[in-house]
């Protein structure tokens, strides 16, 4: 199975002027463990996740002046849409990391998550008559 298979293709995508406070908002919303940050300023595409929003709250520091540029991954590790679910998760092992940004033709084309594979590679459910 590939990851345009397995990847979800409507992603939240914020700016870097955003508080975490409302990127929090936003992804809990969305029911989403990752956002894309468009900066253009900063090289373009990052991601900001819910462990940054969470390691940011430990420090004590405020998410409501917190701005999501200061926490956002810009060195990130992107999946190809023909990449295999093995490619990702190793990808995803190998980095320590939870969500890979799938391009395709250098644009954002989706998001997959350890979940999206999980869901991928666990057998279906079967339903038990009552």
């Amino acid at each position: 199975m590939l990851v345009r298979d397995a990847m979800s293709t409507v992603v939240l995508t914020i700016g870097p002027a955003h508080t975490l406070r409302q990127a929090a908002a936003l992804m809990s919303a969305r029911r989403v463990g990752a956002a894309i940050v468009l900066d253009p300023d900063a090289g373009g595409i990052g991601i900001l996740t819910e462990r940054d929003i969470l390691n940011s709250v430990a420090l004590g520091q405020n998410p409501d002046t917190e701005r999501t540029h200061a926490h956002t991954t810009n060195d990130v590790v992107f999946a190809a849409p023909s990449w295999t679910l093995e490619e990702a998760a190793q990808a995803m092992a190998h980095g320590g990391f939870r969500h890979l940004i799938v391009l395709d033709r250098d644009e954002p084309a989706g998001i997959v998550s350890v979940r999206d594979i999980i869901r991928c590679w666990a057998p279906a459910r079967q339903q038990v008559p009552a």
